[in-house]
């Protein structure tokens, strides 16, 4: 990896020379020494000589400058995907040719051989049976790259894997670097910023790329592997023990609230183009399919079922059923899987001859299997007519389960209206055509296509029931069916959330629905609003009560409870690693199906590249599945009542101290001044609006990702970390939390997530940022907070330094923090020439130059400290 790291940051030199002169690579160079000497050995004057070269730029030169830092970032950020890929091939190979061993816990069959120690052979095959993983894709505006730059990227990582294959010295290195160089060009060339917000399509658009060039193939490859796993050279030749676990859904065109931009007509195009995508998928799986099975029938006889679904196509369309028999002569299972195709293609185009739903496509699929099985082609039926099986398992004609989102306000405001008899407003009327929406996708695409319908801010039974209510007004008996998920996001609401559900489980529609799908009811837990409401340490805790207290009443009323994870990327969010966090989860409120939102940078980071995207899923639905093992539900069941009472301390203690710094008089404006918030609002990042009002004048006003965005960008990381110090300090006892720390999973998790937020801060270049709000006093809170928190993880983790347990982190982040200053430097620059500068109209002179390199930098450093909002 070093050795592609420096061969990349080479070739950008040289384009940097190329593009504009030997004096720009200087001044880069200039940079980058200076802060790599100021990270080293901490001296101010060291800092201060940074800084004067950052200062010293004219206002276009620092514009170039950010932008070779951001490139820089892209290609370290390309080399360490690419290493991550080199390793987990390498592994693979490994565990190929060896043959043996037990597999590790953090993979599916690890998972499913240590239950089986557990539970027994039979009970683990069933837990295995009702396994599920379910991300939800969202289109929070937290993906700073342009579209443009992340396909400039992905063609660098293919060009990269072509000069690992090639010979040293040969033609064909010599042709990749070329080639490298002439990217590098682009990416330097391309305009790093977008000039104008994307439409919710085109965020849809954006998101299927993933499925077209990533997850669409893979998902399959992850259930195969895992079979290969658990049956070794059984694998492929008999059915399978590993079902189609995961389900895709999304946000992106559903997600309403907030956004006036997703409309009924949003939703609609949303899922005609997640069905065009798969539909085409499908088409093109089975053509290939169709192509390759070319078994005779004298070898291998077709069945009963087979011959009738030729005959029944023959009959409906004899001249293509001609054209295919010529085509495939005596080639009965060929022939019937290019039916299938060309029928896919029908559906997909809205004509009679088509499909009416996944599940006849299933059917006639399962028919062939069937068949190839009776004439003895195992190896064809589980090859790879099982993968076609699992595709349309796995996603249907519908690709996604594309899930609805609007706040509890809204609601009512609409179903007031309604109810007063008089006109109603044009919101009120798109709040209806919603409903008329769901119940045309249902009707064209089934059930799973759209039926989940999120309140947000659920405060009261009544929110829920408003839904259905709303339903019928749009309607009437035609209503759409329902799974309304409430979403508690506050801690006022998770502490209500027990009573919430009991009292809606007894309206008529919730009994209706919940009977039909096996008494199944879905909860969604928001990360993002809890943390800022109470701070991350409280947020964290009154997480796991609630979990606790929603996951005991439904085991009580027989109620099978998915829990749904409103996760964001970065730490403030509930971000880290999912597999961790998911074996911190209290007993009963996993059971073998955990649901999350992944968004903005994380979706490309753990979906866009097929070996990165088989090892997460693998390890999540690993973790899934181990999180109810007797063994882990018993140790962290047992910890939560051992530390029950530091729990209750740091919960009051981080609290308190949160309060100190939120509800300070003049907070919110101060916030506003000493990070750029108000900026990363111009940032055409998606098409949601970053704050609910016109201004901030409270804390209520600004929504989660831009919080935790703007700290991140200062270099203080306060949404990740700020309490733990205070709430640890208020316990004392040092060696009653180091055993906490080794014992306790949600307190270690807790921890080990703030250690990786605290090693991104820096301090220095954070006394800089809070310099320019005129409060000594709330600078002062966040500095002592920071270095107690430093210094309790610190003696929590061991070592001198953070992250010394993690030492391979610890080095990442020491290589990327000196040109994350970099790019910090230059944002402070521009960040006090816009607070210092008097008023002008937007977008005029200086200010425009000013707030254009903010944003650059804004780009740069979300890109060198790999995370967001």
């Amino acid at each position: 990896m070093r050795s592609d790291v420096r061969m990349l940051g080479q070739l950008l030199g040289q384009v940097l020379r190329e593009a504009g002169g030997d004096d720009l690579f200087e001044d880069v160079e200039r940079l980058r020494l200076a802060t790599i000497q100021a990270y080293e050995d901490h001296s101010s004057d060291a800092f201060d000589r940074a800084a004067a070269i950052a200062d010293s730029f004219t206002i276009a030169r620092a514009d170039e400058v950010a932008r070779a830092f951001t490139c820089y970032f892209h290609l370290v950020n390309l080399a360490e995907e690419h290493q991550r890929v080199r390793v987990l091939r390498e592994r693979a190979g490994q565990a190929t040719s060896t043959g043996s061993g037990t597999p590790a816990t953090d993979t599916v069959a690890g998972a499913y051989a240590r239950l089986r120690e557990e539970v027994g052979d039979d009970e683990a095959r069933r837990r295995l049976d009702g396994l599920r993983f379910h991300p939800v894709f969202t289109a929070h505006p937290t993906e700073a790259r342009r579209r443009a730059v992340s396909s400039s990227i992905r063609r660098l990582s293919e060009l990269l894997t072509q000069h690992d294959a090639a010979s040293a010295g040969g033609s064909e290195e010599h042709r990749a670097r070329r080639r490298m160089l002439e990217e590098i060009d682009t990416l330097w060339r391309t305009a790093p910023l977008r000039a104008q917000k994307p439409s919710p399509t085109d965020e849809v658009r954006t998101v299927m790329g993933v499925f077209d060039e990533t997850l669409f193939t893979t998902v399959p490859h992850v259930y195969r592997r895992i079979d290969d796993a658990l049956r070794g050279e059984e694998s492929g030749a008999s059915a399978p023990v590993v079902p189609a676990f995961v389900r895709i859904g999304s946000w992106v065109g559903g997600d309403r609230d907030g956004n006036p931009f997703v409309t009924a007509a949003v939703t609609r195009e949303a899922s005609q183009i997640a069905s065009d995508h798969v539909l085409r998928g499908l088409e093109r799986a089975l053509d290939r399919i169709g192509r390759t099975l070319t078994l005779a029938a004298d070898d291998t006889p077709p069945s009963g079922e087979v011959i009738a679904l030729w005959e029944r196509f023959a009959a409906a369309e004899p001249t293509v059923a001609d054209e295919l028999a010529a085509r495939s002569p005596d080639e009965p299972h060929r022939r019937v899987i290019l039916v299938m195709a060309r029928r896919v293609a029908a559906t997909r185009r809205g004509d009679d001859e088509g499909y009416t739903g996944p599940e006849e496509l299933l059917a006639e699929l399962r028919a062939v299997q069937s068949s190839l099985v009776a004439a003895g082609a195992r190896r064809h039926a589980f090859g790879g007519v099982q993968h076609l099986i699992w595709q349309v398992e796995t996603y249907g004609f519908h690709l996604t389960e594309l899930e609805v989102r609007q706040h509890s306000q809204v609601h009512a405001k609409a179903l007031a209206e309604l109810e007063a008899g008089g006109a109603i407003s044009t919101q009120t009327e798109e709040v209806l055509e919603v409903f008329r929406a769901i119940a045309d996708i249902q009707r064209d695409r089934g059930l799973r296509a759209a039926g989940r319908y999120v309140v947000s801010f659920t405060q009261a039974a009544s929110d829920l029931a408003n839904v259905y209510e709303l339903a019928r007004h749009a309607l009437g008996d035609d209503a759409p069916v329902l799974d309304v998920v409430p979403l508690f996001e506050t801690f006022a609401d998770l502490q209500a959330a027990p009573g919430i559900l009991a009292e809606a489980v007894t309206f008529p529609e919730f009994r209706e629905r919940m009977a039909a799908t096996g008494n199944r009811l879905e909860v969604m837990l928001g990360y993002s609003d809890s943390s800022k409401d109470v701070g991350p340490v409280a947020a964290n805790l009154a997480l796991y009560t609630a979990q606790e207290k929603i996951a005991r009443w439904a085991q009580e009323s027989g109620i099978e409870l998915t829990l749904f994870h409103g996760r964001g990327g970065a730490l403030g969010r509930g971000g880290g690693p999912a597999n961790s966090a998911i074996l911190a989860q209290p007993p009963h409120s996993v059971d073998g199906r955990f649901k999350l939102t992944e968004q903005g940078e994380v979706i490309f980071a753990r979906y866009g590249e097929p070996a990165i995207a088989m090892r997460h899923i693998d390890q999540v639905a690993a973790a899934t599945l181990l999180a109810s093992s007797p063994t882990v539900e018993e140790r962290t069941s047992r910890a939560a009542a051992r530390y029950a009472d530091v729990a209750a301390t740091m919960d009051a203690a981080s609290r308190e101290r949160f309060f100190a710094l939120v509800k300070a008089e003049g907070f919110a404006p101060w916030f506003a001044t000493v990070t750029p918030m108000e900026e990363i609002g111009l940032l055409a990042l998606g098409s949601r609006p970053a704050r609910r009002g016109l201004s901030v004048e409270s804390l209520e006003d600004l929504r989660a990702i831009p919080w935790v965005f703007a700290w991140t960008q200062a270099r203080i990381n306060l949404a990740g970390w700020f309490g733990l110090g205070t709430a640890l300090e208020a316990v004392g006892d040092e060696d009653l939390l180091t055993e906490a720390y080794r014992e306790w999973p949600l307190l270690r998790t807790m921890v080990d997530n703030v250690a990786m937020s605290l090693a991104k801060t820096d301090e220095r270049i954070a006394r800089q940022y809070l310099a320019l709000g005129d409060r000594d006093d709330l600078a002062a809170l966040v500095l002592d907070e920071l270095a107690l928190t430093r210094r309790w993880v610190i003696r929590l983790t061991g070592g001198e330094g953070l992250l010394e347990n993690k030492p391979v982190l610890q080095r990442a982040v020491q290589l990327r923090s000196p040109y994350v200053d970099a790019l910090s430097l230059l944002q402070l620059r521009a960040l006090r020439a816009l607070r210092s500068a008097p008023e002008q109209p937007e977008g005029s002179g200086a200010d425009a130059e000013q707030q254009r390199l903010l944003l650059l930098s804004v780009s740069g450093v979300a890109a060198g400290l790999q995370n967001t909002g």
